[in-house]
């Protein structure tokens, strides 16, 4: 049974259908008014989220099925004590297809585990978060006609910012991307994702202290906030949420054809004075969202029996010596098997990443 935990966990050949069903769906939505009939979403959405739930609730009911799950943990038997596996266990007694989004890092991993329906992991702590990547793909591919042979600059929180990690690990499938990593030392890239993405897998970043320096050569710049929410000293969050802004002035070192991605919400990392501009594509990036979710949702209902859709085998292992250091990860909130993995001579948790 297929599960998007990670984007890694879909083929380059997988995604590139999701998008062309996407294309023929905004083209023509009345066909598949009926696709998901008498099919259940569940989403569990275990912190707070606007864009993506909603995303999915237009998402499934423009497909014809219907939506059930919580917006807010408190109100559900998580605040019983309820596990992430046995929440999953019962809401896959109700629903055919589950989306989660869950503070702690590895919990979607953990669902998929025990789950005898699809999970989609709608984002991860600050680990991952693959729809909004099929989102920004998708946004791309409509924007610019093409993924490959493009240049990237990521800009802002590069350290929690888990729509950066998603999007990075995606691109390694792609030829010809280059990137640019603009941030501030204390929000630069993961050391995980830069040597196992980056490194291992061929794609060449250069690291600069400001948009201007990247911008001539950018195809995309993918903005981000600084996520008060990531950070446990309220102190250096003050201290780094003014840096790296986009302003009208900026823009005018960019290619007349670059597009201007965030994830959102924005704060003031984009003044409101760059969306008049026909490079600002986050608005239609988020409308996008709907339609690359409907083709995920469809997609993964229509491989969850077919064997030329498998799960990538993941390699994963048990040893009772290693122990995973990271306090937000799942194996150390829940009762729950620890998995490694090895990434070279490199040894990481399997659900959150951190090197061991």
């Amino acid at each position: 049974m297929k599960h998007l935990i990670e984007p890694t966990d879909l083929t380059r050949a997988e995604i590139s259908e999701i998008i062309a069903l996407a294309d023929r769906i905004i083209e023509h939505p009345e066909e598949y008014y009926e696709a998901m009939a008498h099919k259940k979403l569940a989403t569990l959405f275990y912190e707070p989220s606007t864009r993506t739930r909603l995303s999915f609730t237009a998402a499934i009911k423009e497909l014809g099925g219907q939506m059930l799950g919580f917006s807010d943990a408190a109100k559900s038997s998580v605040a019983k004590g309820e596990t992430v596996q046995d929440t999953v266990r019962v809401m896959a007694c109700f629903a055919d297809i589950i989306a989660m989004r869950h503070p702690i890092e590895g919990a979607p991993l953990a669902a998929a585990e025990v789950s005898p329906v699809p999970i989609i992991n709608a984002g991860d702590g600050s680990h991952s978060h693959p729809t909004q990547t099929l989102t920004d793909l998708l946004t791309i591919h409509r924007e610019l006609g093409h993924i490959d042979n493009l240049t990237f600059g990521f800009c802002g929180d590069l350290r929690f910012g888990r729509t950066v990690h998603s999007l990075i690990k995606a691109l390694s499938a792609y030829e010809g991307i280059k990137v640019y990593l603009i941030a501030p030392d204390a929000l630069k890239l993961p050391e995980y994702i830069r040597h196992d993405v980056c490194d291992l897998k061929g794609i060449p970043y250069v690291e600069v202290d400001s948009i201007e320096e990247a911008m001539p050569e950018l195809d995309i710049l993918y903005m981000t906030r600084v996520q008060k929410e990531r950070f446990l000293d309220e102190d250096e969050f003050d201290r780094l949420k003014d840096n790296f802004i986009l302003n009208a002035e900026k823009m005018k070192l960019a290619k007349k054809n670059m597009a201007v991605l965030h994830p959102l919400p924005r704060v003031n990392e984009i003044l409101t004075e760059v969306d008049a501009d026909p490079r600002a594509a986050y608005f239609r990036q988020v409308a996008y969202g709907k339609y690359v979710r409907m083709a995920l949702i469809k997609s993964l209902m229509d491989w969850k029996d077919d064997p030329a859709h498998p799960m990538p085998e993941k390699d994963h292992f048990t040893d009772d010596s290693l122990r995973c250091t990271n306090p937000k990860c799942i194996c150390n909130n829940e009762s729950v098997t620890p998995y490694f993995k090895r990434t070279g001579e490199i040894v990481r948790c399997a659900y959150c990443e951190t090197k061991i």
